[in-house]
This record gives structure tokens, C-alpha cells and sequence, in this order.
């Protein structure tokens, strides 16, 4: 049992407007976020700490779900996968519990008040990540908030793969101003994982402007015509021979030449592959480069996309001779994806130089199509 003190104090505590609860453990202290401002609860236990939190916990779970065992902890997997129920996510800030919590901002229904409440009981940058992959949350009044704090975590941030998840989360739309976007891209030119973080939420609206490619002038009344016939391939090329096209291609080529992290690599090839989407075809998939390079040059021997297959060929003999390498290399791109990392990945753990090393099968098959698309 509770001391009387304690319990009464808990149950008036729980009968308020309660938005939030969380226990410092190492205090004995409850502390509550309520409609009329923050509340505190010293503890005074009459038992081992352990047991009567314990207890504090069944009371405050029997207040709030019904049931005294509070958040079933095995369904930890299946909260963070956005699966909580929506109805249910402000009871669960209440409990007091860290897996109930983390329910909440990886929750699919998470709202921007719920987004501020969570934050109140604990800001880390697991959960900001989390809660801006919320469309409700980044319109609302805890994007700004949340992206400031991961820009300034990113200075004490150890993993790369974070390091990219944060900066494309931060540059979603109305997060953070122009100045500091300007930062971020500066402070890439030495950590890769920006510039890949940026490949993959503004590939068409770098920092950095390109140039157009050397035969861009000549190809758009061809390119242009395909377009209007609705020409995928016409469309893309167009796309990547534009000076925004050339700039994402430079930032490619500069993250594959000084990649150190394999979560960043990976990373990376998910931000090409979202890129040349619209000219994947059906077949793609490839775990090494060798056979990608080889149906690279046959498209039209694929009878699992026949539409897809025309489009190429149509515009494959529009084009002058000369500049149907340039075709080819697009397809190639097209075909790239991170199954190509797997069976490389599954043999190393290597990092820096090493895992350079070890990308040089496929990174050498796909620098001259690079080089092609953006001299």
C-alpha cells in the first residue's frame, strides 16, 4: 500500500485535468503537466524504492487504462511502428512509463498537442526524429522546435545514419531558415551524411547550383517532344541534364568518393533509387553490378515492361548517335538500388577507407555512367 499521504495526494493528481505524467526514479518524485500548469509530487515510500514504484505505477494504471500492469512492454516492436492506436495515445502519456511513451511519438495518429506533451516528458533526438515524420507535426507549432533542437544536436550526434535522417527531416518545408539550411550544406563539404540527407529531400533544389550538361541546348526540342507523348525516360533525362540534375549528380559523385559509414551508403543508394524512380524498371533489383550493366544495354528485350520498353526505344532513335550513351547510363541509374550493397555489406563491416575499398566493384561500374551524365 501506498502511504496515505501519497495515495491522496495521487488520486487528486489523477481526478485533474492531467496531460502528462513522469517519475524520477532516482528523486522519488512524480512530476505532472496538468490544464492549470506543472505539478510535483514528492514520494515518501515505506518500502524498498523498487517496490513502491511499483505500486505508484498499479495505481496510476488503474486510474488511467483500467488495469493495474500498466503498458504491456512486449509490444514495443509494434508501437514504434506507428501501430498505437490513435484514440488511446493521450492516456498513454500518463503513465509514466518510457515504452508508453515512445508509443506515442511513433505513433501514425500523433498530433502536434500530443507532439508537445510528449516533448515536455522527454526530448531526445529519437523522439523528435520520430514525431517529425508526422505530416500533423510539421505544420504545426512543434516542427520549427523540434528541428532546432536535432540541428543542434547534430554537433554531438556519433551515428552517420542518424546524422543523414535528421538533417532530410529538418530541411523538410518551414522548418528551419534559409541561413541555416545554407549551414548545413557548407558543414557536408566534411561530413558526407549531410549532403546525403539533402539528396534525399531536395534533390531538385540544392544549395549548390550546376551547370547545365554540354548537350542539354541541342537534346531539348527532342527531349521535349518525347515529353509531350508523356515519355518517362524524356522526362528524367531532361531532369538530370538540367543544372539541378548536374548538381545532385556532383553531390552523388562526391558522397560515393568520400563515404566512411555504411549506414550512410545505404542511405544514399535509397536517395538514387528515389531519384530515377521513374525509370526503374519492373527487373530492377540486381545484387551486382555486372548483370545491371549488361541489361542496362538491352532494354527492349524485356517483356515484363512492354510500355516502358517503347519509351526507351522511341526515344533512343530520336536521338542523334551520338548521344545515346547518355540513354544508356540513365537506364543504368535507373537499375541501381540497395540490394547491390547487400551482398557486400553481408562479407564486411568496414568503415573509411576500407569499406571505399570494398564498394569498388560497384562504384566502378557506375562512375564512367556518372561521369556521362555529368561531365
Amino acid at each position: 500500500m501506498l502511504t496515505p499521504e501519497d495515495s491522496l495526494r495521487l488520486n487528486v493528481l489523477l481526478k485533474q485535468d492531467l496531460h502528462a505524467l513522469r517519475i524520477d526514479e532516482g528523486k522519488m518524485t512524480i512530476h505532472a503537466l496538468t490544464g492549470r500548469g506543472e505539478a510535483r509530487i514528492p514520494l515518501n515510500p515505506n518500502c524498498p524504492d523498487d517496490a513502491y514504484l511499483r505500486r505508484v505505477r498499479e495505481m496510476i494504471s488503474s486510474s488511467v487504462l483500467g488495469v493495474p500492469h500498466g503498458y504491456p512492454a512486449y509490444l514495443k516492436r509494434w508501437t514504434r511502428m506507428g501501430h498505437a492506436r490513435t484514440e488511446s495515445l493521450a492516456g498513454l502519456l500518463k503513465l509514466g512509463e518510457a515504452e508508453a511513451l515512445a508509443a506515442v511519438v511513433h505513433a501514425s495518429g500523433l498530433t502536434d498537442e500530443l507532439a508537445s506533451r510528449a516533448w515536455w516528458l522527454l526530448q531526445s533526438p529519437e523522439h523528435a526524429r520520430a514525431m517529425l515524420k508526422r505530416e500533423a507535426v510539421v505544420q504545426g507549432k512543434m516542427g520549427p522546435q523540434l528541428a532546432e533542437f536535432l540541428v543542434e544536436f547534430l554537433a554531438y550526434e556519433e551515428r552517420p545514419a542518424n546524422m543523414v535522417e535528421s538533417v532530410r527531416l529538418v530541411l523538410q518545408p518551414g522548418l528551419i531558415p534559409d541561413g541555416v539550411r545554407e549551414e548545413l550544406w557548407k558543414k557536408g563539404q566534411r561530413r558526407t551524411a549531410y549532403r546525403v540527407g539533402f539528396l534525399k529531400t531536395s534533390p531538385d533544389a540544392l544549395p549548390e547550383s550546376g551547370t547545365p550538361h554540354p548537350r542539354l541546348t541541342a537534346l531539348i526540342p527532342i527531349l521535349q517532344a518525347a515529353i509531350e507523348e508523356d515519355n518517362p525516360f524524356a522526362r528524367q533525362l531532361l531532369r538530370v541534364l538540367n543544372a539541378p540534375g548536374q548538381a545532385y549528380l556532383g553531390t552523388v559523385r562526391l558522397a560515393l568518393s568520400k563515404c566512411t559509414d555504411q549506414g550512410v551508403v545505404v542511405h544514399l543508394f535509397e536517395a538514387i533509387e528515389a531519384y530515377f524512380a521513374s525509370v526503374r524498371p519492373n527487373r530492377a533489383g540486381h545484387r551486382r553490378i555486372e548483370p545491371l550493366l549488361a541489361d542496362a544495354e538491352r532494354l527492349d528485350e524485356c517483356p515484363d515492361t512492354p510500355e516502358q520498353c517503347r519509351g526507351f526505344r522511341t526515344l533512343w532513335e530520336a536521338m542523334p548517335v551520338e548521344d545515346r550513351p547518355l540513354l544508356e547510363s540513365l537506364l543504368v541509374f535507373g537499375l541501381v538500388g540497395e540490394p547491390l550493397l547487400a551482398p557486400i555489406f553481408g562479407n564486411t563491416d568496414a568503415v573509411g577507407s576500407g569499406l571505399r575499398n570494398a564498394l569498388e566493384p560497384v562504384t566502378d561500374g557506375l562512375f564512367p555512367h556518372l561521369d556521362r551524365l555529368a561531365p
